[in-house]
Parts: C-alpha cells; structure tokens; sequence
C-alpha cells in the first residue's frame, strides 16, 4: 500500500504526520511544488514581514522529525494532472506517481487584479518568496497601498507600520468586513488601523494601476489616484484545482467531499485544508474553510479514515489575527448571527458575540483575552443560549 500527498504545507504534512502517529507503515510520497522544506504558514504576513525579520521561513518539522516521518520527498515538483481511474498523478517535469490512496492538499491561489504582472512592486502574499520580497520593499518604500481590508491586507498594514512608510487601505466595502463580522465590529476593527496611522478608504473601486516598468500609483473608479511605491493585493484567494479539471473530481468552490473528506464519487482520494469544501461535522453542512486550524483537523480525520480508527469530532472554526500589538480571535461562524453582546474597544479588549434568530451563540470575535476566547469557545461548541451566557462582564445588557 502507498499514500500520495500532494501539497507539502500544513495539510499535507500534517496528513502524514497523523498517519504515522496512528501507525501508518507504508509508503508515505509528498509532492511539493515550492522548494523549501515544508514551512508554516501564518508567520509570513506576520513575524517574516518586520524589520528584524527573517529570510527563511519558520519549518513546520524539525530535520529530526522530518526524518522521523520516514517518507519520501519531492520538492519544487508541481502536479499538472489526475487520472483517478489509473490511480497516478502526473507533474511538471514529467514524473508519474502512483498510489494507492491520495490526499490533495493544494491550497488556494491568490486573486490577483488586471495589470499586475505588468508592473513590478505589485504583490499577493501566499509564499515564503512574496514575504521576503515585500520585506525587502518595505526598507525603501514610501507610500504603500494595500487593497482589500481582510485579515492578510490588515496584517501586511500593520507590519508595514514598523517602517517609515506612509499605508493606504482602499476596501470596496462601505465597512470592512461587514459581511464576516457586521458593521459594528467592522468599523472598530478599521479604526484600529486609523489610530495606527493607516489611511482607510471604504466604498472605493480599484479602476487600474499606474505606472512605467514599476508602479506608481493606484487609480480609483471615482477618479482618485493615490501614490503607491509598493502594492499588496489582498482580495482573497481560489481553490487551486486547475490541474484537476481534467480528472472528472467534483469540483465546485474546492473539492467537494463528505464529511471524512472522501473526494465525492472518488474512490480512496481525499482532499485536505483550503482546498476542501466538506460536509462539516458539526454544522452539517457543506463548507469550505481557510483557516489554519482547520488544515490541522483534516489531518487527524483522513488519517483515522485510513486506519479505521474512531474519528475525531468536528471542532468549531477558529482564526486568528495579530494587528498592531493586538491579537484578534475569532470563533465559531459570527456571519451566521448577528451581534448580541458587544462590550470594549480593540484597544481596552473588544468582545463580541453573535447569535443567530433563536438567540443561539453562533460565534464570537475576542481581542486580547485568551480566558474570554475559551467561554465563547464553549458557548458556540454547546449552542449555548445568549440569554444564558455570563461572561463576567458586568452591565452589559444584550444589544
């Protein structure tokens, strides 16, 4: 027997390391197509991105554990096709792959804008080459734009905020992240960049960049150029499944899966990470999640599929932020309520939490208050009522 990962980040090596755990003794083959060794994600738009940062990025495994895993390597190799009825996987150079079962861990590519690869100083942030790219620009830069107000566009600013540069933030939402969290948080969460010396403009279409060989501004639909030295595009990414178009897998928004992440229709082919949109244990229904917890738990669930051991329980999403010296959790799913409690700022310690028609807790967003972030962690696991929740937090009435 013979297990093909492909995708040598945080799903894919996770994957192999619960095999193992669960006493996995067959061929483990991970295909990769970066040629670093297998690294965690997160520090990229955080740690690798500030002055005193670092070129290499942070490895998931030590050379001792990676060494450990026993299993065979195959970096800077990009697969190309699937043939799911020969059971073999195709890639770049040529190589062919077979397997018994496979686990698809691709991940998701950045959206770019039109015009982007015509200019230099216009970046996505997805790899470790983009952070240390962006590091190296932000030592010169004097005005940078980011567009989009998500979590990576929001980190980037903050980090470039340790630099003599002035950040710009255009957002086409009239609040960012309305449709994540509502306007309420959402306009506390922009004014944190604002009393950071971020500019933030809402409601602004991006219309085209400007420049000669390297960019120099950014033109709005209104008419606006604002001056850019350096670009962050930060509006989301897609299922990187192009190379399985061919290969007759369901594919819509990501892989699509049960819920122990069986590639529908697909026999012993899973899927892991961004790149699966599965039946979720606990919700019951069909998402696609880009968190890097939820890279984690897909691991432990295609391992015990394989083994036939007892699957683990389907946890709650949860996501974190670090944003000008405060660390932004999120819990649970908040789009499925609205918010019910609201108490704090950012700076004093925001928390919030969202329930949905029947007064049920559906998620929560807690900043810098780790014992808070586990009682609401409770409340969405147990579907806790608001009206029976106490956080500690005195005279805070339900909004």
């Amino acid at each position: 027997m013979s297990i093909l990962i492909i995708g040598a980040s945080v799903a894919g090596i996770r994957t192999a390391q619960a095999l193992r755990m669960q006493g996995y003794k067959d061929a483990i083959t991970v295909v990769g197509e970066e040629v670093h060794q297998p690294y965690d994600k997160p520090p990229l738009s955080k740690e690798m991105l500030l002055p005193d940062g670092t070129d290499q990025p942070v490895p998931l495994l030590s050379e001792a554990e990676l060494e450990a895993l026993d299993i065979q390597m195959h970096l800077g190799t990009r697969a190309v096709a699937l043939d799911a009825d020969a059971r073999v996987v195709t890639t770049d150079n040529g190589t062919t792959f077979p397997f018994d079962d496979l686990v698809i861990a691709t991940g998701v590519t950045p959206r770019t804008l039109p015009g982007a690869d015509a200019l230099t100083g216009i970046h996505t942030l997805r790899n470790a080459e983009d952070a240390v790219a962006l590091r190296a620009g932000l030592t010169s830069a004097q005005d940078v734009v980011v567009i989009g107000a998500g979590f990576i566009g929001a980190e980037f600013a903050s980090a470039a905020r340790a630099y003599s540069t002035r950040v710009t933030i255009i957002e086409t939402q009239q609040v960012p992240l309305t449709h994540v969290l509502g306007a309420e948080v959402g306009a506390e969460l922009a004014r944190l960049h604002e009393v950071n010396g971020v500019t933030v403009h809402t409601g602004a279409q991006f219309s085209h960049f400007v420049g000669e060989g390297h960019v120099s501004g950014v033109a709005l639909e209104d008419g606006r150029v604002l001056p850019a030295d350096l670009v962050v595009v930060g509006i989301g990414a897609t299922p990187a499944t192009e190379w399985l178009v061919s290969s007759g897998l369901p594919i819509t928004n990501g892989l699509e899966c049960d819920a122990s992440l069986h590639v529908l229709g697909a026999d012993r082919i899973f899927a892991a990470g961004d790149v699966a949109r599965w039946t979720h244990g606990f919700y019951g229904s069909d998402l696609r999640i880009e968190h890097w917890t939820n890279a984690n738990e897909h691991a432990g669930i295609i391992a015990a599929d394989v083994m036939g051991t007892s699957v683990p329980q389907a946890q709650v999403p949860y996501v974190w932020s670090d944003q000008y010296g405060h660390r932004i959790q999120i819990v649970g799913r908040p789009g499925d309520g609205t918010v019910a409690i609201s108490h704090g700022t950012v700076e004093s310690g925001l928390v919030a939490v969202y329930a949905d028609e029947a007064g049920v807790v559906t998620g929560a967003l807690v900043v810098d208050d780790p014992r808070m972030l586990m009682k609401c962690r409770k409340a969405v696991t147990r579907r806790v009522a608001v009206a029976d929740l106490d956080l500690g937090l005195a005279n805070i009435p339900p909004v």
